[in-house]
């Protein structure tokens, strides 16, 4: 299996995560998010030419004031970059082997490397309803942002995992 950008040409009308959203964005705007609008770049698990799994990030910003007040002290007071984890889904005959773990430490490796690069304090995660947990096995902690939301959908939990974590984990994978 490999972790690679999506390409123009791969063949995305077969995943099936079971969530109507995640596969929506996946057939239907994955491509002209990345290749059109340039708003984020989808990583996709493939094997067999098949795509097993996907990841989307873009480049975001969080507040300092948003931050737990234990990270707010150690860093600067304006706001930071950090690589946003958009979307993240497995489809539904790859379940339970660990390719959403997979494909979450290439995300953590992709921050560690804009981290050196181009500056990169951590990564934010929207988690959707039931994935915080997950998120939260990496490390991840909840914080709530300044932000309004609606009340016709879920309220996403926002979770963030600082730059010196992420390093610490890539760490002990390797």
């Amino acid at each position: 299996m490999e972790i690679r950008a999506l390409r123009p040409n791969d063949d995305r009308s077969a995943f099936r995560s079971g969530d109507e959203v995640l596969d929506l964005f996946l057939h239907r705007y994955a491509g002209q998010n990345q290749f059109r609008h340039h708003l984020g770049v989808t990583y996709v698990a493939v094997e067999d030419n098949r795509i097993l799994g996907f990841v989307t990030v873009a480049p975001r910003h969080v507040e300092i004031e948003d931050l737990p007040e234990r990270t707010r002290r150690k860093l600067p007071r304006y706001p930071l970059p950090v690589l946003g984890l958009a979307r993240l889904a497995v489809d539904s005959s790859a379940r339970s082997v660990g390719l959403g773990s997979q494909l979450l430490r290439f995300v953590l490796g992709l921050a560690a490397t804009m981290a050196d690069t181009v500056g990169c304090a951590g990564v934010v995660v929207d988690a959707k309803p039931g994935a915080a947990d997950f998120y939260a096995r990496f490390g991840f902690s909840p914080f709530v942002p300044l932000e309004g939301q609606s009340d016709l959908r879920p309220a996403a939990t926002t979770m963030w995992l600082p730059i010196e974590a992420i390093r610490k984990a890539l760490a002990t994978v390797r």
